[in-house]
């Protein structure tokens, strides 16, 4: 059964730091790209960042320079560092398999409960 757990967010003021924290089961983690998304009230959700089983990452170009995705494959958990926030980085972040083996295909439609970030004064 496939398990994403998100954790870390709050309330943070405009400049401060959350780091997030999703660990995964149920797939072959190391050998899958992760991905964080976040949905902001209204909106529909969006990728955040990605990293593939070497590492490579990719950010969304909102927040380069401030957001860094990483990945412990003995542990099986996903790390967004989010550094600098916006008000607009507000909403509830998620994270999920971009990219799996196809025997785990069905983790590609899987998504935690999420975690909330909430960026004001």
């Amino acid at each position: 059964q496939v398990q994403l757990v998100e954790s870390g967010g709050g309330w943070v003021q405009p400049g401060g730091s959350l780091t997030l924290s999703c660990a995964a089961s149920g797939f072959t983690f190391s050998r899958a790209s992760m991905g964080w998304y976040r949905q902001a009230p209204g909106n529909e959700r969006e990728v955040c960042a990605k990293i593939n089983p070497d590492g490579v990452t990719y950010y969304v170009d909102s927040v380069k320079g401030r957001f860094t995705i990483s990945r412990d494959n003995a542990e099986n958990t996903v790390v967004l560092q989010m550094d600098n926030l916006k008000p607009e980085d507000s909403g509830v972040y998620y994270c999920k398999p971009s990219l799996v083996l196809p025997p785990d295909a069905q983790a590609l439609n899987t998504w935690g409960q999420g975690t909330q970030v909430t960026v004001s004064p």
